[in-house]
């Protein structure tokens, strides 16, 4: 098994850990993605913490809300061990996908999609918390979606786990913060499985609003977004909150009406979101707990629950 299995088709991004292509797999015709990733070996080979990551990235591979990486080929280039992760390729990225009918919110996208991809989200998430994995960059661009069963997958959980959050990717393009959950950006050392949920409710209302919530372009001006709308915290709603590494005596705020901000949003869905943009990450909503949430009662599950590929389900049961 080698890469001239695979032709290279175009170069589809830079990610953090690497170049990734689209390509086509010679013998079963179908198209993939392939993330190139530098290696540094140590004395044994291949680093058992890359291994590790592997061996976790295929598991979470089981559900049909993570892109699958369907194997891994190990190569020299150039006299240079590199990996090729190759992965299912999907048609676009949710942020494209948005911009698709038009941008801002006089396109809306249609109630029923929105608590749909809302929900594919969490559950793909709610399977990577299971496991012990928080995703710390998500964002409409590394959640792919396949136009003709509207299935949404999380990418880009990438080698990251060995990693800390990236600040700058590969090609020095700043890393965005529009996502990123307030206790991250105040400096603490601590953090969970809550900051992928903040990142969750910044999605949800880019989803409805069709523009990003937060967009500030340092961490500063992220914070002050934050606290515009939903109040400068203090220490009864966010315990702790002042002891933080980088936290000042910011301006006072009072929190906004939601409902105002978000009028097409039913009362069921400013609940989802007050509880995912919860400063305290500790009173944060789970993502397990969020699939429960009133505000998909009305979502068919059976049906998103169908995207699920079936023989996975019983490959999966037997490899793993």
């Amino acid at each position: 098994m080698s890469m001239d299995q695979y032709e290279k088709l175009e170069k589809i991004g830079e990610g953090t850990y690497g170049k990734v292509y689209k390509a086509r797999d010679k013998v079963s015709g179908k198209l993939v993605a392939l993330k190139k990733t530098r290696l540094e070996m140590d004395e044994e080979g291949v680093p058992s913490t890359t291994l590790r990551e592997i061996s976790l990235l295929k598991m979470l591979s089981e559900s049909n809300h993570i892109v699958k990486l369907l194997t891994v080929e190990h190569v020299e280039e150039n006299d240079k061990a590199c990996l090729y992760l190759v992965f299912e390729y999907l048609t676009t990225d949710l942020k494209r996908y948005m911009d698709r009918n038009g941008k801002g919110p006089a396109y809306p996208l249609t109630t029923p999609t929105v608590k749909s991809m809302v929900y594919q989200l969490i559950k793909g998430l709610a399977h990577c918390h299971k496991h012990g994995v928080m995703h710390r960059d998500l964002k409409p661009q590394n959640l792919l979606v396949d136009d003709t069963s509207m299935t949404l997958k999380i990418a880009d959980l990438g080698l990251g786990r060995a990693f800390s959050i990236p600040v700058k990717s590969y090609t020095h393009e700043i890393v965005t913060l529009w996502y990123r959950a307030p206790e991250v950006l105040l400096g603490t050392t601590h953090y969970s499985t809550p900051v992928d949920m903040w990142s969750v409710g910044c999605i949800m209302a880019e989803l409805v609003r069709k523009q990003p919530l937060f967009p500030g372009d340092s961490e500063w001006q992220q914070l002050l977004h934050i606290f515009k709308l939903l109040g400068t915290p203090n220490e009864n709603m966010w315990p702790g909150v002042s002891r933080l590494r980088d936290w000042h005596d910011f301006p006072q705020w009072r929190p906004q009406d939601l409902s105002r901000v978000f009028p097409s949003l039913e009362e069921a869905g400013l609940d989802l979101l007050k509880a995912t943009l919860e400063y305290d990450p500790a009173r944060r909503i789970s993502a397990k707990e969020a699939l429960s949430h009133p505000y998909f009662d009305d979502l068919d599950k059976e049906a998103v629950d169908a995207l699920e590929n079936p023989e996975l389900e019983a490959a999966g049961e037997a490899d793993f």
